[in-house]
């Protein structure tokens, strides 16, 4: 829904009820991922896509119809045996699409949603996909609070309503979209129910070093792939936002100073990059950045840097394990040249490291191409 937040919070402000299909679920090579979003306003204007195009005509009528009867529906979109080019997804793969009308009347908490993702504060919407109940009963989990119920007037709700609080907030933390199964009172061992939680977690940190060349074409592609992304470096005549103007926020402060103030927010998704090569900044930057709970540490320069800085990484106190966990030289092995070509060898290690995909060519490889989150 992040995607076509845009267009949608226009038309609900306008009180309009609007046509929001969502993938609630996909099976084997699915074009895109759980909380892919399309919405159908009610004169037929179309934003985002669930499939890259695969069924989207279907799934714009099936818009249509839930405008008309208000009920919302949860679709299967698969290979037809009869005509895979008709509705279904060529590429093989299969995907659950809940589609339902929303506007003031049946999302009353949408607005608060809209502003909470605008505001990159934590929110999550849960919502029943399957089972007993009302198939789009919904509710609106924050860090702190909850709104709406999964199953209203019921008298098992405050129960099923609480163990769903609980897990959309652990999924929240973890930047995690996807379905939990429980009993009618919210027991986790049963799978009566099924719920979708959808997470709108604040987008995660690349956090990128040395006011370089390097460092602006790493902020482009980090901030097209998703980052909120973040230049540091120590020399104001460098670090300007004018120098680096697709970056969130542009530090001028010592490296490793700015790092150990901002350690409390770095966490599992937080990507560094370290750009600058040079000993007196990226020493003491590294010992700090390993320290920390990122997911993902980087350091550029050649081997000959490499292994120089590793000795005095050792010298400062790191152990083995910590120094295992630099990725140096940054990046995958694409014979990159370019500042543009390196930034492209980064955000393909990012990619790898979350998706847990070889880096061979896909022709190369055999079996699933989508593998699961890692």
């Amino acid at each position: 829904m992040r995607d076509v937040l845009g267009d949608i919070a226009g038309w609900y402000g306008s009180g309009r009820t609007f046509a929001l299909a969502t993938v609630v679920n996909t099976f084997r090579s699915a074009p895109r991922p759980p909380g892919a979003a399309m919405a159908v306003s009610p004169d037929g204007e179309v934003a985002g896509s669930v499939s890259g195009g695969c069924v989207e005509g279907a799934v714009y009528e099936l818009g249509q119809t839930v405008l008309e009867t208000g009920e919302p529906v949860v679709q299967r979109y698969g290979v037809s045996d009869d005509d895979a080019f008709a509705v279904g997804l060529t590429c093989g793969g299969i995907l659950d699409v809940l589609v339902e009308p929303v506007g003031p009347d049946t999302f009353p908490e949408f607005a608060d949603v809209a502003a909470a993702i605008g505001a990159r504060e934590p929110v999550a919407v849960a919502t029943v996909v399957a089972g007993p109940g009302r198939i789009g009963a919904r509710r609106v989990v924050w860090t702190d609070r909850a709104s709406g119920s999964l199953a209203p007037g019921a008298p098992h709700a405050a129960r099923l309503d609480a163990a769903v609080d609980d897990d959309a907030r652990g999924m929240l933390a973890q930047g995690l979209t996807g379905q939990r199964h429980y009993g009618p009172e919210g027991e986790r061992r049963l799978d009566d129910l099924t719920v979708f939680v959808h997470s709108f977690a604040p987008p995660p940190r690349l956090l990128v070093f040395g006011a370089i060349d390097f460092a602006a074409a790493v902020a482009r592609v980090g901030k097209f792939l998703g980052y909120h992304v973040t230049v540091c470096d120590a020399r104001p005549v460098f670090a300007t936002p004018k120098r680096f103007p697709e970056a969130d926020e542009v530090v001028v402060k010592w490296p490793h100073k700015f790092l150990e103030e901002a350690r409390d927010a770095i966490d599992g998704r937080t990507a560094i990059c370290v750009l600058t090569h040079d000993p007196k900044f990226d020493v003491p930057l590294l010992e700090v950045a390993l320290r920390t709970e990122a997911g993902y540490v980087g350091a550029m320069g050649s081997r000959r840097t490499h292994d120089d800085r590793t000795a005095r990484l050792r010298e400062a106190g790191l152990s083995d394990a910590e120094l295992a966990r630099l990725r140096s030289p940054i990046g995958l092995d694409l014979g990159a040249r370019t500042p543009e070509e390196t930034a492209v060898s980064i955000a393909a290690e990012l990619v790898q490291l979350r998706w847990g995909g070889s880096g061979r060519p896909l022709s190369d490889t055999s079996g699933r191409i989508h593998a699961e989150s890692v």
